[in-house]
């Protein structure tokens, strides 16, 4: 039997009966519609639920963040939002399921960094980030933290860089796997120091970090919404965030820039996308109802229990996430390749 979203289960939706090829011809003959294309507008746009894809676990990062606006959006809206959890391949899977989906804007994509990583770490790549999606906006940017077990000697940002670097053969940096947010973390860092440790990859951030509290790994680089709770409990030692500002949940942790080092500077950027080809009439609805969802109070406040906060109003824009995505695309290549 097809599943849901199985090729079969979306070609019998879609009809391959005589019936339904006759009922299809009616229809391009009363509207102008192609089979397969969207109207040339949006009008009485959403009436129907609709899809985001988050192309990783739920609980992580990206679908709390999904969650967060989710519902905010959909009272705008007047439908209902579901989130699909779509996991694989760093996020390539769900982000090519989008891709390929119909661009009435029923399917959208919440994705974060990994989408400007992902034309350097995959050759097969079945997409294009810059030309197969609709870009809607940019949501949040999370802070990340350098951190370690907790018995590990360095007491501050500078000594512990200098560690690594006198270490770099024995010390161990766990992240959360290839492409991961904690992976171009530790990239980085390690570019910038000119060294090589042994990178631990684990299936997510949670065995990471467990492992990082039971000292099994050395040092780990990864997101607020992940890490503040072990930081606020001791569990690790914390170093630096690696934004330019302080992080309001974390307020007694330094910047890499107070530390020494302002070129170690990442933050896990989220942005909305639909299919290419979606009508812009649909693309500003749904971008005037993320606006609406990130003003919200309640967003604004469980967001800053995670350690971040809704982009400024000029950055919910589709021009906004071409522009990052560009940028970030030609950054991670040169960190990566």
């Amino acid at each position: 039997m097809p599943t849901k979203n199985s090729p079969a289960r979306r070609t019998a939706v879609r009809g391959t009966t005589a019936a339904a090829g006759l009922a299809t011809l009616a229809l391009v003959a009363a509207t102008g519609c192609a089979p397969g294309s969207s109207s040339a507008s949006g009008e009485g746009y959403p009436d129907r639920n609709v899809e985001i894809v988050v192309p990783f676990a739920a609980g992580g990062p990206t679908d709390t963040v999904t969650r967060l606006v989710g519902d905010p959006m959909a009272e705008e809206l007047g439908v209902q939002l579901i989130v699909q959890n779509v996991e694989g391949a760093g996020g390539t899977v769900g982000a090519g399921q989008v891709a390929s989906a119909r661009d009435d804007g029923y399917t959208l994509l919440m994705h974060h960094i990994g989408m400007s990583t992902a034309p350097t770490l995959y050759d097969d790549l079945a997409y294009d980030p810059l030309e197969d999606f609709e870009p809607v906006g940019l949501v949040t940017e999370v802070p990340m933290t350098i951190i370690a077990r907790g018995d590990l000697e360095p007491e501050n940002l500078e000594d512990l860089f200098a560690y690594l670097e006198e270490n770099e053969g024995d010390v161990t940096i766990a992240n959360a796997g290839v492409g991961s947010a904690s992976h171009l973390c530790g990239r980085l860092i390690q570019q910038e120091l000119g060294i090589e440790l042994q990178e631990v990859p684990y299936d997510g951030a949670a065995p990471a970090i467990a492992d990082l509290v039971g000292g099994q790994v050395d040092v780990l680089c990864d997101q607020t919404t992940n890490t503040t709770g072990q930081i606020e409990a001791g569990d690790v030692k914390a170093y630096a965030v690696t934004t330019p500002e302080r992080v309001e949940s974390l307020p007694d942790l330094p910047t890499t820039a107070e530390a020494g080092f302002p070129e170690v500077e990442v933050a896990v950027w989220h942005a909305l996308y639909a299919p290419a080809g979606t009508p812009s009439d649909i693309i500003t609805t749904l971008r005037d109802a993320l606006a609406v969802a990130l003003e919200d109070s309640s967003v604004i406040d469980q967001m800053a229990s995670l350690g971040t906060a809704p982009v400024a109003a000029d950055q919910v824009e589709p021009e906004a996430v071409t522009t990052k995505l560009t940028e970030q695309i030609d950054l991670w290549g040169d960190v990566l390749s």
